[in-house]
């Protein structure tokens, strides 16, 4: 549920005892973050031995993918994600705010202290490189 993924993510941002955030847009970044954090490791421990991973779930209280997406789908977004962090840190932040946090593009440019113009070269980059590392390698 995407009310329980915006409080899980409150949750641990007040749990790391910062809250001397420097602008909306850092805010933001860390919610993104954690959030990103929160669906990754949910579908990690789903997916674990453990916990039962080689049978298929019928989850009664799942919590909603952003963007409906399966679980192995998301987990390769987020290797991708990764990798595009280690090459370009802000088309990566962008990505983070649009698709973890569902900001609009405007809202994410004003997150990120950047025009719209550059965020939205930013974002259809950072589109074009996922796209080519997740479907393509």
């Amino acid at each position: 549920q995407a009310t329980a993924l915006v409080h899980e993510a409150y949750l641990r941002i007040e749990k790391s005892g910062s809250d001397d955030w420097a602008n909306r847009g850092h805010f933001f970044a860390a919610a993104a973050e954690s959030m990103r954090r929160i669906v990754v490791e949910n579908i990690r421990r789903k997916q674990s031995k453990k916990r039962g991973g080689e049978f298929e779930r019928v989850p009664i209280d799942a919590l909603e993918v952003p963007a409906g997406m399966r679980d192995e789908e998301l987990l390769a977004v987020d290797e991708a994600l990764e990798r595009l962090e280690a090459e370009n840190e802000e088309a990566a932040r962008l990505v983070k705010l649009r698709f973890f946090a569902g900001l609009t593009l405007v809202e994410a440019a004003k997150a990120l202290d950047c025009s719209e113009r550059t965020a939205h070269r930013r974002w259809n980059y950072a589109r074009a490189w996922l796209y080519e590392k997740i479907h393509m390698d």
